[in-house]
């Protein structure tokens, strides 16, 4: 272990940038609902893949379960970003378009 400096002492973060502490039935709650966006847009995902490969393969596309609506992009960032200005305050999933749906890689 690393000694501190002279004098140094460890400072608190300020209550007003603490994160609330969630309960395990919050997290498990919130879970299940992940869960179910996810399901929610491979369905869409799957549906518009296949055509979509043969002219952006590699592509990603961000996906807004409730409406169905989709952005397609080059870049990630700005299919996100495409979607957040369009569809504020929404959980979405980006994907790529490949055999996978996979953006990146486990090492």
């Amino acid at each position: 272990m690393i000694a501190a400096p002279p004098g140094w002492k460890p400072r608190r973060i300020p209550e007003k940038y603490r994160k609330p502490q969630i309960s395990p039935e919050e997290k498990a709650k919130q879970k299940a609902e992940s869960q179910v966006r996810w399901q929610r847009c491979r369905q869409i995902f799957e549906r518009v893949r296949d055509e979509l490969i043969a002219t952006h393969y590699n592509w990603y596309i961000a996906i807004d379960p409730d409406s169905g609506e989709y952005f397609i992009e080059k870049d990630q960032l700005v299919a996100f970003e495409k979607l957040r200005t369009n569809l504020p305050q929404k959980l979405m999933v980006v994907r790529r378009l490949n055999k996978t749906g996979v953006c990146g890689s486990i090492l």
